[in-house]
């Protein structure tokens, strides 16, 4: 996270650690945790864990079911979140149609967490047990001597989130706070501590990795492969689970530092700037890989160069530009709930949560899965506005984006602004049914005149003002 969202934190500490992690986790004792077990039911939730689509275009469960990725970023749960904290918090993400945790920070200090000193539960409970030479504060704990009371909390988080059907990437280092702590530890100390977490959680069906966070040090090369070592630890334990990274803050993807292509199985997308530019340039980079949106304004925070407010129109605007542009899902944030700022409670149930629901709700209605973006223009030929730059505002920014699957059965247009526009209807395959979608309540209307021959162009106009009282709108073109 950006230093401008940092939260004040309080974290009380006790003096018998280990015997409150026994309390805490009765039912979580040995040292090798069950599995997190796959969902096994019809429409329970996917099944664990996840792989990479046969076109390396989108994620699929074990059914081969297309996942639309609907995450929320708790990075802060441990070190401010009970057990019973965690399963409310989990138990109201699975009811708003959330699917995965992306991220929960594997420890929390540092800048991010500026008084969680010892990078502590809150109850206390240290990560590791012993220091490496100059030093006993956080940055010199000795990362091949994990606290085993520290881990089997986590094991248990893991294991309520999967109880609630979220899939879950662990940051196993993050880069803002615990860079010191790597350097100090080594690159032989570092695979240590990343063959650990890969043996303990390669039985964890629902876990996935990214490393980084802010990690604008990618480009110093001792950094970047101390970061690197502890997940190539995790891969070399635990092959199948899939990793990301999360490289410089304000805009960036995945795959610009080279050296993590070959790591990565999810190019993630971060920036603050208009969605589609930066996804754009993820989902032409190679080799393919499903492109999502890891980090843009959160909900309720003012952030980024120029800064923009993390209202609901500003929320859906990165949401729609983002799936079309070639993105398969997203992390949502919130000001309250990526720390867990006192007060997190009264801000779970927000406008952007309901909104990212039926955000949800409508491309799970469509194979959006198979849209393709228009890049070129080829569909959406006048009215699209202006494509803008790193220095446009989300909120400013008129453009619209549109893509249409190849088999030219479904097209989307996301129009940020209310203005007529142009379509190529002979990109579809057939005569289309045409309604209009307001992003804002979930209802559709249909255009008169629908439905509209797959010949020639076509002009439409949105019907004025959404049910919030602003002027984006999506067009749906089915004909299928």
């Amino acid at each position: 996270m950006n230093a401008e969202s940092m939260q004040p934190f309080q974290v009380a500490g006790r003096a018998i650690l280990l015997l409150a992690g026994a309390i805490f986790l009765n039912a979580c004792q040995s040292r090798q945790p069950a599995p997190a077990a796959a969902t096994s039911h019809p429409g329970s939730g996917p099944v664990f864990p996840l792989k990479v689509s046969d076109n390396h275009r989108f994620l699929v469960d074990q059914n081969n079911v297309p996942f639309l990725m609907v995450g929320d970023t708790p990075q802060g749960l441990m070190g401010r979140l009970t057990g019973k904290d965690a399963e409310t918090y989990f138990a109201d993400r699975e009811a708003h149609g959330f699917n995965t945790m992306g991220w929960i920070d594997v420890m929390c200090a540092g800048r991010d967490y500026p008084t969680n000193v010892n990078g502590a539960t809150p109850d206390g409970i240290r990560p590791f047990t012993g220091y490496v030479a100059g030093g006993t504060d956080y940055t010199h704990y000795d990362l091949t001597k994990p606290n085993e009371a520290y881990f089997t909390r986590l094991d248990h988080i893991v294991q309520i989130a999967a109880n609630h059907h979220q899939a879950v990437f662990l940051d196993p280092i993050e880069t803002i706070g615990w860079l010191a702590a790597l350097r100090n530890n080594g690159m032989k100390s570092a695979h240590w501590y990343g063959d650990y977490l890969g043996k303990r959680y390669a039985h964890f069906a629902n876990v996935m990795w990214i490393s980084g966070n802010d990690f604008n040090n990618w480009t110093i090369p001792s950094d970047d492969d101390l970061v690197q070592e502890v997940a190539k630890a995790i891969r070399a334990a635990a092959p199948s689970q899939l990793q990301t990274v999360e490289l410089h803050v304000r805009t960036s993807s995945s795959m610009d530092d080279p050296r993590w292509a070959m790591l990565i199985d999810l190019n993630g997308t971060y920036t603050y700037s208009p969605t589609y530019i930066q996804m754009l340039h993820s989902y032409n980079q190679k080799p393919v890989m499903p492109d999502y949106m890891q980090e843009a304004h959160y909900e309720l925070e003012n952030v980024g160069t120029p800064p923009d407010f993390g209202t609901p129109n500003v929320l859906r605007r990165e949401d729609y530009w983002l799936m079309l542009s070639g993105g398969v899902g997203q992390f949502y944030g919130n000001k309250y709930t990526w720390s867990f700022a006192d007060g997190w409670q009264s801000h779970l149930d927000t406008p952007g949560v309901d909104q990212l629901r039926i955000w949800k709700d409508f491309f799970s209605a469509y194979p959006w899965q198979d849209l393709v973006p228009d890049q070129d223009h080829a569909f959406l030929t006048a009215g699209y506005g202006n494509f803008g730059n790193v220095d446009t505002k989300v909120s400013e920014s008129d453009y619209a984006t549109a893509a249409v699957t190849s088999a030219g059965n479904l097209a989307i247009v996301y129009m940020p602004t209310t203005r007529e526009i142009t379509v190529n209807m002979a990109a579809l395959k057939g005569s289309a049914r045409a309604r209009w979608f307001d992003p804002t309540n979930g209802t559709y209307q249909d255009i008169s005149g629908s439905p509209f021959a797959n010949s020639g162009s076509h002009q439409f106009t949105p019907p004025g003002k959404n049910h919030d009282g602003d002027g984006d709108w999506v067009l749906a073109l089915d004909a299928q």
